[in-house]
């Protein structure tokens, strides 16, 4: 990511947020580039009846907010904190004078808006052609091999059974029920309410 230091010194600031926390909505303009010091926020989109639907989950020492920057646009999503969250925030027009001075970064932002799009692709193609079991299985190891959703220590599942659900479009009784199922096939481990991976993955 861009260095803490870097953005500071061209004017960035930081700031908390609670836990639900609307940090900016779909369709609203775009003012600022975000990354996250420490905490996580939601990138959702949200329907009339207020069902949420997870684009991604973004942790500390990561960002958001550069694609409305690039394509001049509005927001296509909602960013929510997902538990109390500190922040470092810089004007859209200072992050461009960032990337006008250290050419790498666009590589770098090239590299992770077209990682989360492989990402999308993955997942709408798990929804499409397979089952509850087979989604869960191909998702956690996904999630084990590229993102840190997954505790690296203790082996964690870092999602809550509804954001599952919200992630694949699948029924929370669905993503518990199927749990359960994984678990007597020892594809993975609950305890006291927290899903655990094997060390070496699923499968």
């Amino acid at each position: 990511m861009i260095p803490i230091e870097l953005l500071l010194d061209k004017g960035a600031v930081t700031k908390q947020v609670d836990s639900g926390q609307i940090i900016y909505y779909e369709n609203s303009a775009c003012n600022y580039y975000y990354q996250i010091i420490s905490g996580r926020v939601r990138l959702s989109n949200f329907m009339i009846d207020g069902r949420e639907v997870l684009h991604k989950v973004v942790c500390a020492n990561d960002g958001f907010g550069e694609v409305a920057i690039f394509d001049e646009g509005l927001h296509g999503i909602t960013a929510v904190a997902d538990c109390q969250t500190t922040l470092i925030k810089i004007s859209k027009d200072s992050f461009r004078e960032i990337l006008k001075e250290y050419h790498s970064f666009y590589q770098y932002f090239a590299q992770k808006i077209a990682k989360d799009l492989h990402f999308k692709q993955f997942l709408t193609s798990l929804v499409c052609n397979f089952g509850p079991e087979e989604i869960l299985s191909k998702l956690i190891h996904k999630l084990n091999e590229n993102t840190n959703l997954i505790c690296h220590e203790c082996h964690r599942l870092m999602l809550t059974r509804q954001q599952l659900a919200n992630m694949t479009g699948l029924r929370v009784e669905t993503i518990i029920r199927t749990m359960k199922q994984m678990e007597k096939k020892d594809k993975l481990q609950i305890v006291k309410g927290k899903v655990y991976i094997p060390a070496d993955g699923i499968g």
